[in-house]
């Protein structure tokens, strides 16, 4: 049995699983779907969406960074607050 060096990939599956009749379509009749221009969308859409996704991930994370920063200035506020003076 011949070995195939064709590599399948995930995005491949995805639309096999979606669609069998799409997937044999495109990669099999080698034609392109009429709804290209929705797709190109779609992938843009995407990216857009990642690039929020990151930015929401940085924010929480220098949320979380501020409030532990304010969490151990407050404790060092009430140490000092109460510690007796020396006269």
């Amino acid at each position: 049995m011949p070995s195939s060096d064709r590599v399948l990939r995930a995005s491949e599956i995805g639309e096999y699983v979606f669609c069998h009749r799409a997937w044999w379509l495109h990669r099999v009749q080698e034609l392109e779907s009429a709804n290209r221009a929705q797709m190109e969308a779609g992938t843009v859409k995407h990216v857009e969406h990642g690039r929020a996704v990151r930015h929401a991930d940085t924010m929480q994370r220098a949320a979380i960074i501020l409030f532990a920063i304010a969490i151990i200035l407050a404790l060092m506020f009430c140490l000092t607050a109460t510690l007796p003076t020396l006269d």
